[in-house]
């Protein structure tokens, strides 16, 4: 058996990839990669922490294998190939080599340093264009997901609830037991409150073999694409839930880095393209809490090896996983004006400080629009799609997804033109219904300025025109007396500052 010392040696030497002198080498708590030139390295470390075993080469090899086919699912151009380490008669190491096979390495194409999407975030350089994109290529990775079909939901979070209970117990001088045990008694008590919608879940397909692992570290932007990489691979009952409990973690990773409005955007992009998901939005603050959760005991033990950040880290987490599952009581506000007077850029910035995490769920006639007509939300629609029936049949199903997401104690704006006095009265109907605050917006803007607004628009899901816009104008009899109207033309920031101070919602 090859020395792992000697091996890792080796590979750092960059004799194994034919470099000239030492190359960049990374550590993980599992895994050494070394990179050299245009290509990323990967081996296991023999290790066995329970949840993994890497400890001979053939689990290696396996997890290696693993990595290389499920990581292909989302980044089929990152990882090339799994290859043996061999060892010749005279000991000399080689990869694709002479001799008995000592071990396996992954060859991946590297990307370029500071292509992850941790370091955009430091940077903060996530862009609404990526946001959406990464959202929808989640969508649609998590549609071609294999299915679990299991009806154990609420059985599933709660065993990761009580291993997380465990792993922080281990921990006492860096997690006050106390918070630990009056989390996991809060999160206990969330899953079965929720028990019932948890296991309806698994029976209508939603649990399946996903990422697993998908916080900001193991997504890169490549050749100007989000891509997740880097998934759980060693175990697939651990990379087997829920498809918001994996969306989860990466709203949770945006959330704690204050990036409040980026996650509030990923989850109204997912939901918008992802309608089987809607009646499950009030699980979320359970789903990102335990994903925090998670976070805090591998932190702890990481400064249990040494380092005050790690320590300060695991409390900060533990925080968090408090935080997220602070109860709210849940609000309904109505959007309405005329098409460009702002509503959808308005919502956006109201979205993250409204109800519980990750924010509102932002209810967009244009998109609901374009779901019912069975396309996506860029997708320009006929007339037909814009009859009367299209539009009754529109605000029908923003009222519906309103009370539903309301009635699971979630926040929820509504954004639409509200042009007759029946549609904004069904909306507030929907707050007396489920018993929560109700405030509505109407905002205005001088024609010519919303024409231009309209035809400046780009890959939209309002498909407004100028004759739209005039049509509008012309056909709008009465406003709301009990809106509060807000003029939207000037600056965002000043529009944005008014409604949050009229609402009183906070700022992030």
């Amino acid at each position: 058996m090859a020395d792992a010392s000697d091996l890792t040696e080796w590979l750092a030497s960059g004799e194994a990839f034919g470099a000239r002198g030492p190359i960049r080498r990374i550590d993980t708590h599992a895994a050494s990669i070394f990179l050299s030139g245009e290509t990323a390295w990967k081996i296991k470390q023999p290790v066995d922490l329970g949840y993994l075993d890497f400890s001979t080469p053939d689990k290696r090899r396996m997890a290696l294998e693993a990595e290389l086919k499920l990581n292909r699912r989302t980044a089929p151009d990152l990882y090339k190939a799994v290859h043996p380490i061999n060892r010749d008669e005279d000991g000399k190491f080689a990869i694709q080599g002479n001799g008995e096979a000592v071990d396996w390495i992954l060859e991946m194409k590297r990307f370029a340093d500071g292509a992850l999407w941790s370091d955009l975030a430091d940077r903060n350089a996530l862009d609404e264009a990526a946001l959406q994109q990464l959202a929808d290529s989640l969508v649609g990775f998590h549609a071609k997901a294999q299915i679990a079909w299991p009806g154990d939901g609420a059985a599933r979070i709660r065993q990761i609830i009580a291993g997380n209970a465990e792993a922080m117990a281990i921990y006492p001088d860096i997690l006050d037991p106390r918070a630990v045990a009056e989390l996991t008694g809060r999160l206990d008590g969330l899953v079965d409150r929720n028990s019932a919608l948890l296991d309806a879940r698994g029976k209508a397909g939603r649990i399946r073999h996903v990422h697993g692992d998908l916080h900001l570290a193991n997504i890169a932007m490549i050749d100007g694409v989000p891509t997740p990489f880097d998934c759980l691979e060693f175990d697939t009952e651990l990379a087997t839930s829920d498809v918001l409990y994996d969306l989860a973690f990466l709203l949770m990773d945006l959330w704690q880095r204050h990036l409040r409005l980026e996650a509030n955007m990923v989850f109204n992009r997912y939901l918008d393209h992802s309608p089987d998901d809607e009646g499950a939005v009030g699980l979320m603050p359970l789903f990102m809490s335990v994903r925090a959760s998670i976070r805090a005991h591998v932190a702890a033990a990481r400064a249990k090896r040494g380092g005050d950040a790690a320590r300060e880290e695991a409390a900060h987490y533990l925080q968090l996983a408090e935080l997220l599952i602070t109860e709210q009581a849940p609000r309904l506000i109505a959007i309405g004006g005329l098409s460009g007077t702002g509503k959808s850029t308005l919502a956006r910035t109201l979205g993250a400080g409204v109800g519980r995490p990750p924010g509102a769920r932002i209810l967009r006639s244009d998109v609901l629009r374009k779901r019912l007509a069975g396309v996506i939300a860029e997708t320009p629609l006929p007339a037909s799609g814009y009859t009367s029936e299209a539009s009754r049949a529109t605000y029908l199903a923003l009222d519906g997804l309103a009370w539903s997401c309301l009635a699971t104690g979630h926040g929820a704006i509504a954004d639409a033109v509200f042009g007759m006095p029946e549609e904004r009265d069904a909306i507030e109907e929907i707050a007396r219904r489920v018993n929560c605050p109700f405030s509505g917006l109407w905002l205005e803007l001088p024609e010519s300025e919303r024409i231009a607004r309209v035809e400046g628009r780009v890959a939209d899901a309002s498909d407004a025109n100028a004759d739209i816009v005039r049509t509008q104008s012309q056909n709008l009899t009465t406003k709301p007396a009990n809106w509060t109207i807000l003029t939207s033309g000037g600056p965002l920031e000043s529009l944005s500052n008014r409604a949050h101070k009229q609402l009183k919602v906070p700022m992030d």
